[in-house]
């Protein structure tokens, strides 16, 4: 099998920069993390917050330190940091080589969306705090198999706000995401930038809050060993 993913960020209108971060690391053991931050409010401010957990997540990933432990060190960091007047949402997305699983840990009110071909669409949306402000907060950790045809949803909260400020219905991921399946646009970079602009049109092209969408897909055809990675960045 191989894993493809894809993501597809963009600021808040008249924002000097998003505060969202997204930052990936290779697992000592085997694997990759995936890690996305939203900091509180928005441009440089929170683009510093979401710096500080990122880096603080990345370094302790890239040392072996497990998925949760990570989270929480995470928040711990933040809340001294900031002295528990910032808040941040933390997702960590590993691919686990050894025990070919997915690990989502989630510090967010919003849901990740996962697809399997045998269970179809479903959300992970137990309720989870976002870190830096509650002293014990904890991440909502879940384990999936790696199968093919498995695709996994993480954003930020801007996505499902998306159009609550305008005319326009509020934006609503999970039956965007449903029709993309059923009409086959089922590659990572399809669905992230589909879902990225369908969100920024009901915003009425000037997002209320910064957006960042990453989408992971499994593939059941056999690879051949070559690990790849592709990036895009337009100035």
């Amino acid at each position: 099998m191989e894993v493809h993913f894809a993501a597809a960020k963009i600021g808040k209108y008249a924002t000097s920069e998003s505060g969202d971060t997204l930052e990936m690391i290779e697992r000592p053991h085997g694997g990759i993390s995936l890690v996305l931050v939203d900091g509180q409010r928005s441009g440089k401010s929170a683009k510093n917050i979401s710096n500080v957990v990122a880096r603080k997540a990345i370094q302790l990933l890239a040392e072996g330190v497990r998925d949760g432990a990570a989270a929480r060190a995470a928040h711990d960091y933040l809340y001294t940091y900031r002295k528990g007047k910032v808040s941040a949402t933390l997702n960590i997305l590993s691919m686990d080589t050894v025990t070919r699983t997915f690990v989502i840990s989630r510090n967010n009110e919003a849901p990740v969306m996962v697809y399997t071909p045998k269970e179809g669409l479903f959300l992970l949306d137990e309720p989870s705090e976002s870190i830096g402000t509650r002293r014990h907060t904890k991440p909502v950790i879940t384990e999936l198999p790696i199968t093919g045809g498995m695709i996994i949803v993480t954003f930020t909260d801007g996505l499902r706000h998306a159009g609550t400020l305008s005319s326009n219905p509020r934006y609503d991921p999970q039956a965007a995401l449903e029709r993309m399946l059923a009409e086959q646009s089922s590659s990572p970079r399809q669905i992230a930038d589909m879902l990225l602009a369908e969100a920024v049109a009901q915003d009425n092209g000037r997002p209320r809050d910064d957006i960042s969408v990453l989408v992971t897909a499994v593939s059941s055809q056999q690879g051949d060993g070559v690990r790849r990675l592709d990036a895009h960045l337009y100035l």
